[in-house]
């Protein structure tokens, strides 16, 4: 089944076959890596082709997870999926509490400070240490010849307001920066 790739979110991916029944370890990128396995049926991609698989078990092992599925049941037919991404359809995702969002719900906002000054559209979002990170591409006629602009995410302090409906990040910070 082929998807294309606008109604999939990639939540992990699958690693070296386990065994000779047919399991894989999974990398889970979802920040509860258990959480993975509740979403079925898994979208698993390898050169721009979906397909559905269903998960029949898992468990953890060592440090990370591996898992079965219904379709594959030997060591050979494992090995077509090794490094192969893990995705779900967006609307499988959990409606989220009112003032949360998902990190993909920004990605082509509007970044505006408080003075009015447009920064640009944020283009990507980063983990650090600390906090994240948002990437935001700056215009192509910035006043203060800026490319891209790396902005703290916290609320409060930096993040001003995250509008859904007008698709603005209003933000206090300094357009020099």
């Amino acid at each position: 089944m082929s998807q294309s790739k606008t109604s999939t979110i990639v939540v992990g991916k699958l690693g070296a076959p386990y065994g000779i029944k047919g399991w894989l370890k999974v990398h889970s990128f979802t920040d509860d890596p258990q959480g993975i396995f509740d979403f079925s049926p898994w979208l698993i991609g390898q050169q721009g082709k979906w397909q559905n698989l269903e998960v029949s078990d898992w468990r953890r092992h060592n440090k990370g997870y591996i898992a079965k599925f219904a379709q594959v049941n030997d060591r050979d037919e494992a090995m077509a999926y090794t490094n192969a991404e893990i995705a779900v359809y967006a609307e499988q995702l959990p409606e989220l509490p009112e003032g949360e969002f998902y990190w993909r719900d920004l990605i082509g906002m509007s970044v505006v400070t408080n003075k009015g000054y447009d920064l640009g559209v944020v283009d990507d979002l980063m983990e650090t240490g600390s906090n994240d990170v948002l990437v935001v591409k700056a215009n192509k006629k910035d006043a203060f010849g800026q490319s891209e602009r790396l902005i703290p995410f916290l609320t409060d302090s930096v993040i001003l307001d995250v509008n859904h409906e007008e698709r603005k990040v209003t933000v206090d910070w300094d357009p020099a920066f």
